[in-house]
């Protein structure tokens, strides 16, 4: 049986109706078509699905949609402004911080959360940080230095 559910997400408030076994991740990408957040294992073990919830980084296919009513979601759709990047997805991009793609809206909501908390990390405390996201793809050197330029570009900019 279906339940009610409102969540804010990139501060638009949805109410919808959900079977209370979906998930966060199934119900961004098939009920919103938010695409941004991927479905990668399932298990929680990949971080593709990374988002934030009430601005803590969560694996979105590990939580339950009825379990986030009421709360706040930011997934890679919401972080720009208009055309505007975020200045991590502008790291991530001037660093060469991503290649395929996939892992990298995880990747910078982890970045996101990390710098919200700690705006100047060290480099370990960025591999600890995305320590839940796995990239196939790079040998995360270019991501952990577009972090830590975005944590330098964010602190000059007053930007959060």
């Amino acid at each position: 049986m279906k339940r009610t559910i409102s969540l804010t997400v990139n501060g638009d408030l949805h109410e919808l109706a959900v079977e209370p076994r979906r998930t966060l991740l199934e119900v961004l990408r098939d009920d919103l078509g938010l695409t941004g957040t991927k479905r990668g294992c399932s298990t929680g073990d990949c971080g593709a699905c990374t988002v934030l919830l009430d601005g803590s980084a969560v694996n979105s296919c590990l939580v339950l949609a009825v379990d986030a009513h009421g709360r706040e979601v930011l997934t890679i759709e919401g972080l720009a402004e208009g055309s505007q990047l975020h200045p991590i997805q502008d790291a991530f991009l001037e660093h060469g911080g991503l290649q395929c793609g996939y892992c990298t809206p995880g990747m910078i909501l982890s970045a996101k959360a990390l710098l919200d908390e700690n705006p100047h990390p060290t480099a370990e405390e960025v591999k600890v940080a995305i320590a839940g996201n796995l990239c196939r793809c790079t040998g995360y050197t270019k991501i952990v230095e577009s972090i830590l330029a975005a944590a330098e570009k964010i602190s000059g900019a007053g930007v959060s």
